[in-house]
């Protein structure tokens, strides 16, 4: 109800007839709100009021909310809150993991994922974790509050979707963290402490763990689920027979540890073998190599860490491979660790070394046994951790020694790093003048040590895309730019004219975000803002790989959202874990912008050549409105004079002035050969191989043979060219720096 008869005071304050008598309230002129059209109504009766009244601030409208006694009453609280303390004063947070494949699927996963966060899991306060939703599932990793953990796990047994739909329930950490405990178990962000999760994060994914196959398989028929105890005699009773000289396949099942090489690397079961992959796509054909000619009535025994990987690792080995016998860990690692600290206490664990985890900790220790080698030093170990040099932050396996002498860095240049970093701000005395320290004396084994270590480092969003490189794309890994390059592309295009930039190879966009961020530098200096296709301050990437413009998508878009700092970077490390499949990119075109300033175009192509030919001619479908200031070819090094020549005849693509940068010119140093003649059609760099491993040796030499005698007839014309100036910089694998006069 509003009430349009309002009382006015010096101040412009408003009463209402309540406010100043009995009598005024109570011939008060009301009316119900119940449409459009009294919205509009009261509106301009508050319009009205205002006008009539000079000291009034603002349109008043006094609304009046009574209780509708014909209501009913609100539904009474699940029976899971019942008596619930107050998860804010728990003092602990118990770490915990579940998975479910419900037979029907998940008709909407994203409603799910909004129902999971705001409706089911909000009450329970600070909740954190990972949750991949999608059709096929749930797989989480989670940290809840000790004290609510009963009725927590009575919630999640009361979704239809999870439910008994669970497989052996939920996985709990068997000794919870205290509060102060759990805020730093995790690997320490940008050199300070942190705990395994920060926030609750609940993604809606293709796949709840990516898998690489070609269909989906029945997740209900998967093997024998065997619980932990029943395991644990399993596999102890087969190293008892192993001792009197019993093999695999005479009464003894084949344990296969399904689990990635750096998890397999710091602890496993004793006697299982490990499959060796980098990623769980990989695990078919492994399995189907390793199992070759193995009876299908053989008894196999799986497991992974909490238990879904064997799910699908049963499946297939039931259902594709025609295996009989076949039985999984039932909750994995972590269920097998919780059971025998609480019901077989005095029983040796068969599972040695540390149970890899994907959160913060990266590991819980279960023996002492160290089964991996520390980086530096080499003596046996199963300390999992990240390098502590933001540059570099490589996982790795390091002994307690070497953490502390190391500073839990993987190398004295590393080390040297992070010393430096904890001088900056504290190098100059009282009076201003600069302090000499003895951390300033860094041994270094390369000059290219030694140059990243005096040069500015790049923003922590760098550092995740070419960790992300690596896992999605492990092959073309050193295709990155890297950091001393990639300051050097963002210097180049901060200082161009206008901030406009062509890449030809977006790979992974880890320049492409260079680009951008020198762009966006260009465009504040000019107080020039909304770069687009036409002007102003913008980059346009072109790529024909699938999978790279799947992941560079993903960087740019995370750039464009949060930045290139620290929040950026931790969203870019959502990019990979157990579940890693990328969003898939379907648009030719994917365009963001950054800082407000920069435009950006992903540009899926078939043929760059083609396209930059086009732009040449007028005549490209993506033709730019201004040419550009700087174009990067990273693209088919067979036609890198076509690239150049297509920006030099014409000013449509490139402005006189403008620079041309190609990458690669060295060609891993073998330019020396080529222009030495040492690479022509009869030579044979491998004199004194036997004639088989000869043989193997050219073959994977031609390839980069044939390369370098490219690159060094590209280095040796377009220095001739009189419309160009070049400077050939020695960089990793060599910059061309071209200028269009």
């Amino acid at each position: 109800m509003v009430n349009t008869k309002y009382t006015v005071v010096e101040d412009g304050s408003v009463l209402s007839p309540s406010d100043v008598s009995p009598e005024c309230a109570a011939s008060a002129e009301l009316w119900p709100i119940e449409s459009d059209e009294d919205v509009m109504k009261t509106f301009e009766a508050a319009d009205q009021f205002f006008e009539k009244n000079p000291n009034l601030k603002r349109p008043s409208i006094l609304v009046h909310v009574s209780k509708d006694p014909n209501a009913p009453p609100p539904p009474p609280p699940p029976a899971y809150l019942k008596d619930m303390p107050d998860p804010t004063q728990s003092e602990s947070m118990t770490m915990l993991s579940f998975y479910a494949f419900p037979p029907e699927g998940i008709g909407d996963p994203e409603e799910f994922a909004t129902r999971l966060k705001k409706t089911y899991w909000k009450p329970f306060g600070n909740v954190v974790g990972r949750i991949y939703v999608a059709t096929e599932g749930v797989n989480a990793q989670m940290a809840v509050p000790t004290n609510v953990m009963d009725h927590f796990m009575e919630c999640c047994r009361s979704i239809p979707e999870l439910g008994t739909h669970m497989e052996n329930g939920i996985n709990i950490d068997p000794k919870p963290l205290l509060t102060d405990e759990f805020k730093v178990a995790g690997v320490p962000i940008n050199g300070k402490p942190a705990p395994p999760f920060r926030n609750l994060h609940i993604r809606v994914r293709q796949q709840v763990v990516a898998d690489g196959l070609e269909k989906s398989l029945d997740w209900q028929k998967a093997g024998y689920d065997m619980p932990p105890l029943e395991w644990h005699a399993k596999v102890k009773e087969a190293r008892e027979k192993k001792k009197v000289g019993v093999t695999i396949g005479d009464d003894i099942p084949l344990i296969l540890d399904c689990r990635n090489n750096y998890e397999t690397s710091v602890g496993r079961f004793e006697g299982a073998e490990p499959l060796e992959t980098e990623n769980f796509r990989e695990s078919w054909d492994v399995l189907k190599a390793r199992l070759a000619d193995t009876p299908k009535d053989s008894p196999i025994m799986t497991y992974c860490t909490g238990g879904i990987r064997c799910v699908k690792v049963g499946a297939y080995l039931t259902q594709e491979l025609g295996f009989t016998n076949v039985s999984r860990l039932a909750g994995g690692i972590i269920a097998y660790d919780r059971t025998l600290n609480e019901k077989a206490q005095d029983e040796e664990p068969m599972f040695k070394g540390t149970n890899f985890v994907f959160d913060g900790r990266m590991g819980r220790e279960i023996t002492d046994d160290g089964l991996a080698e520390c980086i530096t030093c080499g003596e046996k170990t199963s300390l999992v951790t990240n390098c502590k040099n933001d540059n570099c932050h490589k996982r790795m396996i390091q002994c307690e020694k070497c953490r502390t002498s190391y500073m839990s860095t993987c190398s004295d240049a590393c080390k040297q790093r992070v010393l430096n970093g904890a001088m900056v701000g504290r190098r100059k005395n009282a009076n201003g003048e600069r302090q000499s320290s003895s951390t300033e004396k860094g041994v270094y084994r390369t000059l290219d040590e030694y140059s990243t270590a005096h040069s500015s480092p790049p923003q922590d969003l760098y550092r995740e895309i070419e960790r992300n490189t690596e896992f999605h794309l492990k092959t073309g890994a050193h295709m990155v730019s890297g950091a001393a390059q990639g300051r050097l592309l963002t210097q180049l295009a901060s200082m161009t004219r206008s901030g406009r930039i062509l890449e030809l190879g977006t790979f992974t966009g880890y320049a492409t975000a260079c680009f951008l961020e020198g762009a966006a530098k260009a465009g504040e200096a000019l107080s020039t803002l909304d770069g687009n296709r036409q002007s102003g301050p913008f980059v346009m990437t072109l790529e024909r790989d699938s999978r790279a413009i799947n992941l560079a998508a993903s960087h740019l878009k995370i750039m464009s959202e949060f930045g290139i700092g620290p929040k950026a970077a931790e969203e870019s490390q959502k990019l990979r874990g157990e579940s890693n499949i990328l969003p898939e990119v379907v648009d030719d075109v994917v365009s963001c912008r950054f800082n407000g300033i920069a435009g950006c175009e992903l540009v899926r192509v078939t043929d760059a050549l083609a396209i930059v030919e086009a732009m040449a001619g007028g005549t490209s479908d993506i033709q730019p409105g201004e040419p550009f200031d700087f174009v990067f070819v990273d693209a088919d090094k067979t036609r890198l004079l076509d690239y150049v020549e297509a920006c030099l005849s014409s000013d449509r693509v490139l402005k006189k002035g403008g620079l041309i940068v190609v990458d690669n010119v060295l060609w891993k140093g073998l330019v020396l050969g080529a222009s030495a003649g040492d690479f022509g059609p009869e030579a044979n760099p491998q004199d004194g191989l036997e004639s088989v491993e000869m043989e193997v040796e050219l073959k994977k030499s031609r390839r980069a043979r044939k390369l370098a005698n490219v690159m060094h007839n590209f280095n040796s014309a377009i220095i001739e060219d009189p419309r160009v100036e070049v400077v050939l910089l020695p960089m990793r694998d060599g910059l061309s720096i071209i200028r269009k006069l």
